[in-house]
Formats: structure tokens, sequence, C-alpha cells
């Protein structure tokens, strides 16, 4: 039985592996619109990487209830889970950031022949994962709170892109997200994020009040009206809630925030 959660967390390290399967084979394609300028297609393959990736989220939630429903948590299956997290949340989004860069740049004139040196920064990204993987498994203060965005949380907002960028019917967003100084900024952003000390809450329940969890309980609202009104847009948006409603239970030391240390 104590076996079960770390099967768990390999099926977090496969559905990682399948992401990244679907990822290099995307099957890109350049097509003219009628005015004659280019616009590049985006295939089912890359947003279903981003559907493995929200399922190893699942599952990677779902391993640490066994493990606690089991009393089954262990050194081994702690590292297990990072191994597997720096797979499926920092190289898997970390090549969807390197596609989407390429995509970017295969828009512009003469695209096609720019040198690869203007994709490399998509691999801050999982570089900034695994450092904050690593911070995490040797800071034992971080049970009710994070220091810095955790990894997973991190690989899900670049997950979203690319399925908000099929479903968007806004040419804005879109434009947005296939915009390569646009994409460098949210690399630098969600890596300093992720290394840094910002105090952010765990979504974990250590009681029922409602003094102790308003914090959690007005993510989980929020997170349900952004689903409804914005849809996949939701995610980044839920990101940003995250982090402004973490920042907001520290500055007033709501018990079970980072700032109460309980």
């Amino acid at each position: 039985m104590k076996s079960i959660p770390n099967l768990f967390t390999l099926l977090n390290l496969f559905f990682g592996c399948i992401a990244i399967i679907f990822i290099l084979q995307n099957g890109i394609v350049l097509v003219n619109n009628p005015d004659g300028s280019p616009f590049l297609e985006m295939p089912e393959k890359i947003w279903m990487a981003s559907l493995f990736i929200g399922l190893a989220g699942l599952v990677d939630f779902l391993d640490g209830l066994v493990a606690r429903l089991f009393k089954a948590t262990s050194p081994l299956g702690k590292q297990l889970d990072s191994l597997a997290d720096v797979v499926s949340f920092g190289v898997a989004p970390g090549m969807i950031l390197y596609q989407l860069l390429r995509m970017s740049l295969a828009a512009q004139p003469d695209g096609l022949d720019a040198s690869v040196i203007w994709l490399l920064p998509a691999m801050v990204f999982p570089c900034a994962a695994a450092y904050r993987l690593a911070k995490f498994n040797i800071d034992e203060t971080q049970q009710y709170g994070f220091k810095g965005v955790p990894t997973p949380a991190a690989g899900m907002l670049i997950a979203s892109l690319p399925l908000i960028s099929w479903y968007t019917t806004n040419p804005m967003v879109g434009a947005v997200i296939g915009n390569k100084w646009a994409l460098y900024g949210l690399i630098v952003v969600v890596a300093w994020l992720m290394t840094s000390n910002l105090p952010l809450m765990a979504l974990k329940f250590t009681d029922y009040s409602v003094r102790g969890n308003w914090p959690k309980l007005i993510l989980v609202g929020l997170a349900v009206l952004s689903a409804i009104f914005l849809k996949w847009l939701a995610v980044p948006a839920v990101f940003i809630f995250y982090i402004i409603v973490s920042l907001a239970a520290k500055k007033r030391g709501t018990p079970g925030s980072p700032a109460s240390g309980q």
C-alpha cells in the first residue's frame, strides 16, 4: 500500500513525457492570409500536450493526498515527486515556450532563417523550475506556505497558452501569445517568481474555520467565476489572483498564511 503514492508520482512523470512527445510532433504550418500576410496554424498536437500537463497536475495533487491517506510519506516519495515535476512542469512547459517562440519567429520576414539563439531563452524556464524544486526539498519551513511560486503552478500557467491561443476569438490575445517579446517577458517574470522568496500560501486546509481559510475560499470563488466568464484565460487570471490573495493574507497575518507560519 505504501507504494501506491509513488505509482501516482510516476504517472505524473508518464503524462509529462507524453506531453513532450506531442510538443515535438507539432506539425506547425505557415500559410498566407488572403492579404498575403503570413499566418501560423497551430495544430491539435500542441494543445493536446497542454491537456496532458493538466493531467500531470491532477495526479500531482492526488499523490500527496494518497500519501497522507495511507500515511506513506517518505524521503523517497519527496525526491521522486520533485524529479517528476521537473519533467512535467519544467521541461514540458519549456518546450511549449520553445515552440511558441519558433512560431513567433517563423511569422516574421526571413524568420525561418533566424538563429537558434532567439529560441534558447525558453530553456530558462526549466532551469528555474529545477532550482525552485531543489530549494524546496532542502527547506523545511515550507509546510504551510511557499517561498516563490510552486513549479506546478508555473508549469500550468505556461501549459494554458496553447489552449488560450487555440480557442480565443480575440485577435489581441492571440497576437500577444505569438509575440516573442511578450514571451521573453513572461519567461523572465515567471522564472523570477519561482526562484524568489515571495511568501505565498499553500492550498492546504489545516482546519475548517472561515477565519483561517478566507484566502483559500476567496481564491476558490475567484477561480470559479474566472472559469465561467474567461474560459481558458481563467488560468493566468487565477495565477495572478493567487499571488495577490497570498500577499494580502500575509499582510493581515491570517492563520495558515505564509506570515503566520502556522
